[in-house]
């Protein structure tokens, strides 16, 4: 009898050139991210990591050692071989810091090289200009220092003007780090001060805020965030007082490691080096004279994607951006979000910049849960907006793009959450964005021309929905319902003009 094979190897597939692929080799853990193509807010497709530990051994032994090593070329055997699968068009492989100060850094990337990946190592400096650019990217607008904590070194940046400044790379990775404070209470305090007057950083950043990039700060801001009872699981735009560095400092002090592991998304490969990257950052704080606290998902990796886009790309709001290609896949007319925006505008023309690019965003998102059962399309505007992988948005940011899609679905007052992170008067706002949307649109069924030939206005006693010619019918009992609860928002009667 012949045994017939159950598996059969599939015919290899052409690449899909949009679709890239990057592999981060870093000092304490290797990952690849698959993106969607190279867009403004690429969406990620696959993400793995292994904590490797490459650096793990660099301040005693000066190489890196065998075991991570060997674990390091299974982790890239595997993630080449996933890349393939997943016909990833555009493939980058960047080794950092561990790589670079090891004493057999040049056999691994022999050995990387010979699994047929081509490997890139980066320079201090250019490992510092791309956290910084991934900070740009995900945080537009951003001004004050970025520091990017790896396994074997820190990257420093300052950023103005939505371009990087001044940069250096120190040796002071977390991995390095319980070396030197072994040493001595004040020998950390004492290393990264010489290291900031040797490059000439005293008193860069004053004032301003230091963004956190890297694993080992935003486990540090999970657990502040678990210690506060912070009610979003969101660590990107995570905003921190500059002295929350030292109670976190005290904080790990009175933990265990059974503790620690309480902690929801805690990577318990972090919690070893929690107490020494905690330490640093109270240093870097006191000794910039930072402002506050703000953690950044988006750092080396995303700085690759951001720095190859071309410049008007560049430019796009990430949030605007992300919203758009959201609602054109969710939604059921593409370009229903920007002019439903453009048709509620006349009501809210005395907003600050800051809110109209918030209430654009929900009017992009407004017909994300159409495919939702009725009863739940409240809560999956709420959800959408929360928890959604926004960027360049914080969490007020976030509450007021739920409450007004929250209303937008019919949801009644505000969710108790909304309260804890926006303002009442903020609020009230986002809610009266919600009520002109669905007033928009239950008027157009959700189509452009109900829109484009009708408007609203505000009035001294009114709030008036103007209809062209001929148009009348449309004026219906659920369009009037929701006519009235609009105007009573605004405390102002309906009113009906054309």
């Amino acid at each position: 009898m012949v045994a017939l094979s159950l598996f059969r190897r599939p015919q290899p597939q052409a690449a899909d050139e949009g679709r890239i692929g990057i592999i981060d080799i870093g000092s304490n853990s290797v990952r690849l991210v698959v993106y969607d193509g190279q867009s403004r807010m690429p969406a990620i497709l696959f993400n793995e990591k292994v904590m490797a530990g490459l650096g793990k051994s660099l301040s005693t032994s000066g190489a890196i050692d065998a075991a991570a090593m060997e674990r390091t070329m299974a982790a890239l055997s595997r993630f080449g071989a996933v890349a393939r699968h997943m016909q990833v068009g555009t493939m980058r492989v960047v080794a950092t810091a561990a790589v670079r100060d090891a004493s057999n850094g040049q056999e691994m990337l022999d050995r990387i090289r010979a699994l047929g990946l081509e490997v890139e190592l980066l320079p201090g400096d250019m490992e510092a200009e791309m956290a910084a650019q991934g900070v740009l990217a995900g945080i537009p607008g951003a001004e004050g220092v970025v520091g990017d904590l790896g396994g074997g070194s820190l990257e420093l940046v300052r950023i103005a003007g939505g371009v990087t400044r001044e940069r250096i790379s120190l040796p002071l990775g977390v991995l390095r780090l319980g070396a030197i404070r072994a040493k001595g209470p004040r020998a950390l305090d004492n290393r990264v001060a010489k290291a900031l007057e040797a490059a000439g950083w005293e008193g860069i950043g004053a004032g301003m805020p230091f963004y956190l990039v890297g694993g080992s700060w935003r486990a540090l801001a999970r657990l502040d965030m678990h210690r506060t009872h912070y009610p979003l699981p969101i660590v990107h735009q995570y905003h921190m007082a500059a002295e929350t560095a030292a109670t976190l400092v005290r904080t790990l002090a009175q933990l265990d490691r059974r503790r620690l592991k309480q902690v929801p998304s805690l990577s318990t490969g972090r919690i070893p080096t929690l107490q020494d990257a905690a330490a640093l950052l109270a240093i870097l704080a006191r000794r910039l004279h930072s402002s506050e606290l703000i953690v950044s998902a988006y750092g080396l990796r995303e700085g690759l994607l951001h720095a190859a886009l071309p410049e008007d790309v560049r430019a796009e709001d990430p949030l605007i951006s992300g919203a758009r290609k959201e609602g054109a896949i969710q939604g059921r007319f593409p370009e229903h979000g920007d002019i439903l925006h453009r048709w509620i505008a006349p009501l809210f023309a005395e907003e600050g910049a800051d809110d109209a690019r918030l209430r654009h965003a929900a009017c992009l998102m407004a017909d994300v849960g159409w495919r939702a059962h009725p009863e739940f399309r409240a809560e999956r505007g709420l959800e959408m907006a929360l928890h959604g992988n926004w960027a360049g948005v914080d969490a007020r940011g976030r509450a007021l793009i739920a409450q007004a899609l929250y209303a937008s679905f019919g949801g009644a007052g505000s969710p108790e959450i909304l309260g804890r992170l926006a303002e009442p008067a903020g609020l009230m706002q986002a809610f009266r964005w919600g009520l002109a949307i669905r007033l928009g649109q239950r008027l157009s069924g959700g189509a452009a021309q109900g829109l484009e030939c009708s408007g609203v206005s505000l009035t001294e006693t009114g709030l008036c929905l103007h209809l062209a010619q001929g148009d009348e019918p449309l004026y219906g009992e659920a369009v009037e319902r929701r006519h009235k609860a609009l105007a009573s928002a605004f405390g102002k009667a309906p009113e009906r003009a054309g």
